[in-house]
């Protein structure tokens, strides 16, 4: 298993204890033998709030990153959602959003399987910036839709 996924998963067994924790950059770095920056790059992809999470730091020598579970009301979580995207959208951001749908529940993984296939790259056969910016239409229709 990749270092990265070492660390999310261990960071995510934290976080089902209480939601929240409170991590020492170094110290995680070390427990992990790797430099501190890969401890950034964990989470700065893997704990984003499109994923779900809120993400707080404190640099100096009592420095901490804090992490928080987002628990969302499910409408407010989703026009949250649909006004983040904008105008334009990544598929592997739309990717991250779909998971963190998925992750709280609020659709199925078959669900979360045909809306990946839908706005996939393959399905949109338009060049950049266009496929983005329909994939961000085709998104936010979609999660109009679950409200």
């Amino acid at each position: 298993m990749k270092l990265s996924n070492l660390i999310e998963s261990f960071i995510k067994e934290m976080l089902e204890d209480s939601g929240m924790i409170e991590l020492q950059r170094n110290e995680l770095a070390n427990h992990f033998n790797c430099v501190p920056s890969q401890i950034n790059y964990v989470i700065s992809t893997r704990f984003s709030p499109e994923r779900g999470y809120i993400v707080e730091s404190r640099r100096g020598g009592g420095g901490y990153i804090k992490i928080t579970r987002a628990v969302p009301d499910t409408d407010n979580h989703i026009i949250n959602l649909i006004n983040r995207i904008g105008d334009s959208i990544s598929f592997q951001n739309a990717h991250s959003i779909l998971q963190s749908l998925y992750e709280y529940e609020l659709i199925t993984e078959r669900e979360a399987k045909l809306l990946l296939s839908a706005i996939s790259d393959n399905s949109i056969p338009v060049s950049q910036p266009h496929r983005d910016i329909i994939r961000s239409k085709m998104f936010k229709n979609i999660l109009i839709n679950l409200l």
